[in-house]
Formats: structure tokens, sequence, C-alpha cells
């Protein structure tokens, strides 16, 4: 694996392999002579396992790092705890003819890489994830239930969602979410912010009704569409070509949105590498919508709200830790209402 992943990774002449380490402690050495940009991780390791050692980068030598993973429930799991001690991406290994299905995604593994080197990462400061005290937030009123909140995030999108769904009341207007992430993850990613979060969270299902103080995860491999039939909102999941180089895709998203809510709308764009989610936005401000773009400072990778933001599609950038606050008050929250975030 660690020949397979050099050689490819050497096909860009922009990337330099500087070392492979067969297990952490050694990394740990190699780390503090070579000074690599980014490192690629695997979750499987002898001697201690990739999210001991992740933990003990981003809490002592913060780095950009890509995690390789397997593409099963456990990998999953696993995955998306990666994601949250601060790693920026992950590159899924396929679980049969290993060899060949690596390097049939060589380009998205570079691609990957080179985008972990821009990246902004911290400091890794653990927060509780228990359920919020929704009593604080169990008062806020809205003005229409109508209202309707869709939101676009990729590279750095698990732990920027996770901040922002865990503060939203138990009536929050309905919210639609389109991450870009495989299949498999999508249900795990759901299962685990309905864990922590007042709002019912969940993977999108074909045909189901949008309601309140729930939120909807687009499925992996699936677009996901907000359809208006009479005065109810439903979840609609297409199989159409990937769009904008992803599927699910944000554009299809917001603009699916522009049709069925029109100003009643709330978009949000958050961390992501590429410009998906820009040209939907972009409509949804033009029908009067309200549009939210994450701040760059409090983005893991300022790719997807700086497009949107330069296209004039951002109507107001907003840090990462007041987005939940600024969505309620878009959608009509009681002024004289505190909401913790």
């Amino acid at each position: 694996m660690r020949e397979l992943l050099s050689a490819l990774l050497s096909q860009d002449p922009s990337i330099k392999v500087v070392g492979t380490a067969t297990d952490p402690y050694q990394a740990r050495q190699m780390i503090k002579q070579l000074l690599p940009d980014v490192i690629t991780l695997d979750i499987e390791m002898p001697k201690m396992d990739g999210l001991s050692f992740l933990e003990k980068i981003m809490t002592l030598r913060p780095m950009p790092v890509v995690m390789v993973s397997s593409l099963t429930q456990q990998g999953a799991e696993a995955t998306l705890n990666a994601l949250e001690l601060g790693a920026v991406d992950f590159f899924p290994k396929p679980k049969l003819d290993m060899k060949r299905g690596i390097e049939s995604r060589a380009e998205e593994l570079i691609h990957k890489v080179k985008n972990a080197a821009l990246a902004r990462v911290k400091t890794l400061e653990r927060q509780s994830d228990s359920q919020h005290d929704s009593s604080i937030l169990s008062n806020i009123t809205f003005s229409t239930t109508e209202k309707v909140i869709v939101i676009g995030a990729s590279t750095g999108g698990v732990e920027a969602l996770r901040v922002v769904i865990k503060n939203l009341p138990a009536n929050s207007p309905a919210v639609l979410v389109t991450q870009h992430m495989p299949e498999k993850f999508t249900k795990t990613f759901a299962d685990r912010l309905d864990k922590i979060s007042a709002v019912s969270v969940s993977e999108a299902k074909h045909g189901e009704r949008v309601l309140p103080g729930h939120v909807y995860i687009a499925p992996g491999g699936k677009h996901l569409k907000l359809h208006r039939s009479g005065a109810n909102y439903l979840c609609q999941l297409t199989d159409e070509e990937a769009v904008s180089g992803h599927k699910p895709s944000v554009d299809v998203l917001f603009n699916s949105t522009c049709e069925a809510a029109g100003k009643n709308a709330i978009g949000v764009i958050l961390t992501g590498m590429g410009k998906d989610g820009a040209a939907g936005m972009l409509e949804l401000r033009k029908i009067g919508a309200k549009t939210f773009g994450q701040d760059e400072i409090s983005c893991v990778v300022y790719g997807m709200p700086k497009a949107a933001y330069e296209i004039g599609a951002v109507e107001q950038q907003v840090p990462l830790n007041k987005m939940a606050e600024t969505m309620l008050t878009a959608c009509g929250a009681a002024k004289d209402r505190h909401i913790r975030v």
C-alpha cells in the first residue's frame, strides 16, 4: 500500500513523496526530520491505530492529514472519527481488487492531497458532544413554518455541520444538507449527528415529507432535491449524472430549492474545495432568498464559499460559530431570545 500510494502521488510533478513509515513511531521521527506539508495516514496500522496517532498529531503538531480508510461500515465510523479529530479529508480504499481500484482513482487521490496542502488546520480542542440543553432553545418561535434551510459543504464539512446542526433547536425550520461524501458514509454521518442534536437527523429518503425539527442528509451517490407538492415540501432523490464533478451536488439541491421554496429558502455554503453550489446559490439570491457563506478564517478550505462570494451569491459572510444563530434569525426567530452557539 505504501509503495502504491507513493507511486501514484509521484505521478504529479508538484508532489514529492519525502518518506514512508511502517508504523506511527517511525512516522513520528520522520515527521520531525522531513517536515512534510501533508501526511497520508492509514487507519489500520501496527503498534498504534491511526486514530490515536492522528489525535497526537493534531494536539501536538497540527498539519494536514488525509486518511486512507476502507469502504465498510466500520471504516465509515473510523473515518468520521478522524474528520472530527481534524483530518482534512479521506481516501476510501476499495474492498475488492484494491490495487486496480486505487490506480483507477489516482487523480482523485492526487487532488485530495493537493487540496489538503492548502487547508487551514488548527490545534485539536475537543468539545463535549453531549446533546445540548435544549431548554435555552425551546422557546424560540418562527414567523412561518414554510421556511426551509439548504446547506452545502465539502472538505471540512463534517466538523462544520456538526457545529451548526447540534446548535439548532428542536423546532428549527427543516434543513436539507448536501455534503460531498460516498455511499455508506452518509447514513453513519446522519446517525452520529442525530445522537448529539435536538433536531432529528437522518439520511434523506425519496418522497418523504420535509418537516420542521428535522435535518435530511443527501445519500452518497444520489442527488437530493427539494420538491413541492401542494402545501408540502418533499425530499426527492435522483440518479442523474454528477454535477460539478459531484454526486450528490450542492448546485442540484440549491437549484431545486429555487423552484420549490423561492424566497422562503435560506441558502448556506460551508467549507469546501471547488465551486459546487456557487451558481445555485446565486439563483437563490436572485429570487430573494437569504444566502450566507462561511467566512474565510473559520473554513478548513475557503473554496466553495469563496467561489460563491466572488460571483455575488453570498449576501453575508458568517463565522462558523455564528452560523446557526444567523440562519435562525433569517428564518424569523424571535428577536428577544438568546441562542447559545
